[in-house]
């Protein structure tokens, strides 16, 4: 899907731009770090955005401080396959907020564990993401916490460009830049970063889980059924409300990927010392199977394998399981 299929019906005014990642970028100094961008040597021509070595493990980070710094503090709950969640958590500990992070079914044990350790609140929901979200929305009404989703949020979408805003300060020059696509708060955010300037903009989303290209090639927001992608950060049902006209407004592509590709793209990454999990290796696999000239940033959206947070300490067996039921989720 390119630029030219988006259906106008997508096109709906945001009150987001760029000047909102600039804000994002000064409102988070100093809770992140600024990521280098490393030559891939067995693919020319490609530079990894280093997310993977961001705090907690990833770019969430970004999009969850700009949101709980901006926000009026108390306790914070979210849904989250994992990443999201380990971002919350780690700026809730250092900011004194206790965190309720809600898992759906399928979430890596490793993650789940690591949000304990950093002393979340885990409650696992039935069902998929749709259900999750659904559930954390639940949470957060009856107790006041203040809720942070993992994309479809301004704050959380102004933060994740600052990876972008990067990329672009670092390489004024770049032909492309490929984003892991999810609930596509990442990708919303390099869109606004990039609003002016002339590059290409391709969002790779795994084969199972096309909800962004399905929705605009419709021009209607498409739910997929829960995915079963190996990229377990990607695994989001349907677009948002916030991202999609972002994305629709300025994406130049969107592209598939199986999960052979995204294995084979995590393979070439480890060889070169880069860690990803799988999530963290779709831009990459992107990238690979679409081509691309001149020079391209990729985005190695993260790092959190269970041999990765094993070795921090905080993938710890659990000592119990909270499960939600249609009674409530009070543990």
């Amino acid at each position: 899907m390119t630029r030219a299929d988006v259906r106008p019906g997508l096109l709906a005014a945001t009150r987001l731009g760029t000047g909102d990642v600039l804000a994002a970028a000064r409102r988070i100094r100093g809770h992140v770090l600024r990521t280098p961008l490393l030559a891939l040597d067995s693919v020319p021509g490609v530079l990894l955005k280093a997310e993977h070595a961001q705090r907690g493990g990833s770019f969430k980070i970004r999009g969850a401080a700009n949101a709980l710094l901006a926000g009026p503090g108390g306790g914070v709950v979210t849904g989250s396959s994992g990443n999201h969640g380990i971002a919350v958590a780690t700026l809730g500990r250092a900011l004194g907020v206790p965190v309720t992070v809600v898992m759906a079914e399928g979430a890596s044990p490793a993650k789940a564990a690591a949000l304990r350790a950093l002393g979340a609140t885990v409650l696992h929901a039935p069902g998929g993401v749709d259900e999750r979200d659904r559930r954390a929305r639940e949470h957060a009404e009856r107790t006041g916490s203040l809720l942070v989703p993992s994309s479809d949020h301004e704050l959380v979408v102004a933060g994740q460009g600052t990876v972008g805003l990067e990329v672009f300060e670092d390489v004024p020059g770049v032909d492309a830049v490929f984003v892991p696509t999810g609930g596509g708060g990442l990708l919303a955010g390099v869109c606004l970063a990039a609003r002016d300037l002339p590059v290409r903009v391709v969002g790779v989303e795994p084969a199972d889980a096309r909800r962004y290209a399905l929705s605009l090639a419709e021009g209607a927001p498409v739910a997929v059924p829960p995915p079963r992608t190996i990229a377990d950060g990607l695994r989001g049902q349907r677009p948002g409300r916030v991202t999609l006209p972002v994305i629709a407004g300025r994406v130049d592509d969107l592209v598939g990927v199986t999960d052979d590709a995204i294995a084979h793209a995590a393979a070439l990454l480890r060889r070169a010392g880069v860690h990803a999990e799988p999530s963290g290796a779709v831009a990459l696999a992107g990238a690979l199977e679409s081509g691309f000239t001149g020079t391209a940033a990729v985005v190695v959206s993260g790092g959190n394998t269970a041999e990765a947070l094993a070795s921090t300490g905080l993938a710890v067996p659990p000592q119990h399981t909270t499960h939600l039921t249609t009674e409530g989720d009070r543990p």
